[in-house]
């Protein structure tokens, strides 16, 4: 039973493999966040660091395998709105495990100042991609300019983040947190915890690939266009690793790990857009989309900086067992929602004007 089939299969069959998929990317994230922060206690290795490199690149590797496919069956908005709305989706997530852990306010307790420094930059490579969207890419060889220099500098703002915590001048006075206990399998030997990771790891790839090709299939079956279910249904799916590794982060009191995993993530994803661009046939990627694509990189943007205010405030206030900062995130990212699905994708005949214009 092939998956590039999946167009040809029941309706049904393709509801229960996403189910499917979606319950193994939640599983083996768990699993994931569980070793590494075992991983973090053994190694020394910083929570900001073990969260924004090993678990933000392993958790993209469900949107590794959807941009590979999807630019390869020469759908590319599929692949970038599973992007970008695993950009905004990511940052919601914050704000619902927030919610559900149900202590403090999550930005009151990040006391690290490469968080904010993650935050800036994630905004300034969502507000680049809405501009170059807008303004048109031009190809050189395989690759579009502009997708080339936000991939590269996406890579480079992550590096950036990495050791912004022994350069920065200043820093937030940490409260401190009971005493930081040690996480559970401190007495597994590293090579079966790194034997876990890997495991786990390859896990989500594959289900990453499954969702991929029965969200393709999906969109056609159930009539919808392929930007709102790469944002919403596949942008939401392939964005379980990342729920349930912030809710488990933020469970052992690892709130530095579940910003720096999802933010880490961010960057990790949107440096993916010039592997699209290099698979799709009809390059260059960028001139391929629309308002509807401007439209949710700025709600990404907008997103990141309401949480951006509350981490410079550093206040406990709370409304509904959440951070206030949490709930304008939930409430701007339902009207963000519902404004996008009046936004139209753009048509093909435009996008090929803009190739043709792009060009010349």
């Amino acid at each position: 039973m092939p998956l590039s089939n999946a167009a040809t299969y029941p309706i049904g069959l393709n509801l229960a493999l996403f189910l499917v998929a979606a319950a193994v990317i939640w599983g083996a994230g768990a699993r994931l966040t569980r070793a590494l922060d075992v991983i973090a206690a053994k190694t020394g290795l910083g929570h900001v660091f073990v969260g924004m490199l090993l678990l933000g690149g392993i958790t993209s590797l469900p949107e590794l395998a959807n941009v590979t496919t999807a630019s390869a069956i020469g759908n590319p908005s599929l692949a970038i709105n599973n992007l970008l709305g695993s950009a905004a989706i990511n940052i919601v997530l914050l704000a619902v495990a927030d919610a559900l852990v149900g202590r403090k306010a999550v930005t009151s307790i990040v006391a690290q100042p490469s968080t904010m420094m993650m935050a800036a930059l994630g905004m300034i490579i969502l507000i680049a991609i809405a501009a170059a969207i807008t303004i048109g890419d031009a190809a050189v060889g395989p690759l579009g300019i502009g997708s080339l220099a936000i991939g590269l500098a996406s890579l480079g703002f992550l590096w950036i983040s990495t050791g912004h915590d022994e350069r920065s001048p200043w820093s937030v006075e940490e409260e401190k947190r009971g005493g930081e206990p040690q996480p559970a399998g401190m007495d597994r030997p590293m090579s079966q915890l790194w034997m876990h990771v890997v495991f786990n790891g390859a896990l989500l790839f594959a289900a990453g690939y499954t969702l991929s090709q029965v969200g393709d299939a999906l969109a056609a079956q159930l009539g919808l266009t392929s930007a709102i279910v790469g944002f919403a249904l596949i942008g939401t799916a392939t964005s379980l690793p990342e729920l349930v590794t912030v809710l488990v982060a933020l469970k052992l009191n690892r709130p530095e790990m579940a910003f720096g995993q999802v933010l880490g993530t961010n960057f990790i994803n949107l440096a993916l857009l010039p592997v699209g661009d290099l698979i799709y046939e009809g390059q260059p990627i960028l001139n391929t989309l629309g308002a509807f694509e401007v439209a949710s990189a700025l709600l990404g943007a907008m997103l990141i900086g309401i949480f951006m205010v509350g981490l410079l405030e550093h206040r406990n206030r709370t409304i509904f067992k959440m951070g206030i900062d949490s709930a304008a995130v939930l409430g701007l990212f339902a009207l963000g929602v519902a404004a996008l699905a009046q936004v139209p994708a753009q048509p093909q005949a435009e996008r090929d004007a803009r190739r043709e214009g792009a060009g010349g």
